[in-house]
């Protein structure tokens, strides 16, 4: 039988039934709330999280008061990566960008499953190619693309994981995930919306000319959209 909340998630979508149905068993479905931290950095992973419609941020410490957001885990994934390793140690800070549900697992059951769930393994050892393009392009990204750039790269990741053209986003939140100043942002949004690419209002950010906001994004969507397009058949 199939659950809804499995083919929300890509990873859990690829496991045949019966693997699927043991591990369905131990999954919990819980609601993240925008804001929530999942981890933090050198503290101990308790659970794994399968996002169905929900958004991760993984920020890493420029130092004691700014972090920078070098990947984000949607419904193509799964966050608690370092599991897979035989690692229980974060080495990121990971916090909800977009509130939602998700499935999870406690740590130690799921090393029990990861072990022995062979297309599980296999899900994620390409999920985690794919993170790690990803994290490496966004690196690039940060350092060599402008803000209108960047931010329209990541309005384009966001949507494909979250599977809507609004957010609950203020320029703040966006600098700090970016690692721009927050009038970066605002000359970068205003343009956006001078030319109808975007609209936003009260914390909200509204895509409303996809085409547009592809045109105005640098190649690093497309590269590591290609990514995971191909880890995941």
């Amino acid at each position: 039988m199939t659950s809804p909340t499995r083919v929300s998630n890509r990873v859990l979508a690829s496991i045949p039934s019966r693997e699927y149905k043991r591990l369905h068993e131990q999954l919990e479905l819980v609601t993240l709330k925008f804001g929530q931290v999942l981890y933090e950095p050198g503290k101990e992973i308790r659970y794994v999280y399968f996002p169905i419609d929900c958004l991760i941020s993984l920020l890493t410490a420029v130092d004691k008061r700014r972090t920078l957001e070098v990947g984000m885990v949607g419904n193509e994934g799964m966050a608690g990566m370092p599991f897979i390793l035989g690692i229980g140690i974060s080495g990121v800070r990971a916090i909800v960008q977009g509130g939602g549900d998700a499935l999870r697992m406690a740590a130690a059951p799921f090393r029990i499953e990861f072990d022995r769930n062979r297309p599980l393994q296999e899900a994620l050892f390409r999920y985690t190619y794919a993170l790690m393009a990803q994290v490496s392009q966004t690196a690039a990204c940060n350092r060599f693309h402008g803000a209108e750039q960047r931010l329209s790269r990541w309005l384009l990741m966001t949507r494909d994981r979250v599977g809507a053209d609004e957010f609950l986003l203020t320029h703040e939140f966006l600098a700090h995930m970016l690692g721009l100043r927050r009038v970066g942002i605002t000359e970068a949004a205003s343009s956006l919306k001078r030319r109808k690419v975007i609209n936003y209002a009260r914390g909200k950010i509204q895509i409303l000319d996809v085409k547009g906001l592809k045109a105005s994004s640098c190649s690093c969507y497309q590269i590591v959209k290609k990514v995971f397009d191909r880890a995941q058949g």
